[in-house]
């Protein structure tokens, strides 16, 4: 009986420690890398709440920003000012990606947002490190209709 028990406790004990490493896997803060790669899931949802503070957070050291035909290149801290004016210009009232593509290191996406008074659509060029994707360029333009 008690080599019963003993296999038992072994075999629980095993069971515990080969699904600890799961568990934390399935808890794990939600990033590009967890989500299956996709980086636009967490920039579509900052585009879309006009948060530009955070995403900054994912722009490239320099970038480019074309807003309606102005094409500036610009630093990271540049970029956050033009996209906060931009946000209060144009506050966002939903934003949907219709399109991806490319293949790393390079992809793009391009999406739709509606700011209540127009649809406007926006390109987004990223580079696409596995470590920290950056957004590399910034496209918006009035879509004619």
């Amino acid at each position: 009986m008690k080599r019963g028990f003993v296999v038992s406790a072994k075999t629980l004990l095993l069971v515990l420690l080969l699904s600890v490493p799961i568990v934390c896997l399935q808890s794990a803060p939600h990033s590009p890398q967890h989500s299956g790669g996709d980086v636009f899931i967490p920039i579509a949802k900052y585009i879309q709440k006009g948060d530009a503070d955070r995403l900054s957070a994912w722009f490239a050291r320099n970038l480019e920003i074309e807003i309606f035909g102005k094409q500036t290149e610009c630093s990271h801290v540049q970029a956050r000012q033009i996209m906060k004016n931009f946000f209060a210009q144009y506050s966002p009232k939903s934003f949907s990606i219709i399109h991806k593509s490319g293949n790393p290191p390079m992809k793009y996406a391009i999406g739709t947002l509606s700011t209540g008074s127009e649809n406007l659509r926006v390109v987004l060029l990223v580079r696409t490190h596995p470590d920290s994707p950056q957004i590399l360029r910034i496209r918006i333009e009035r879509t004619s209709i």
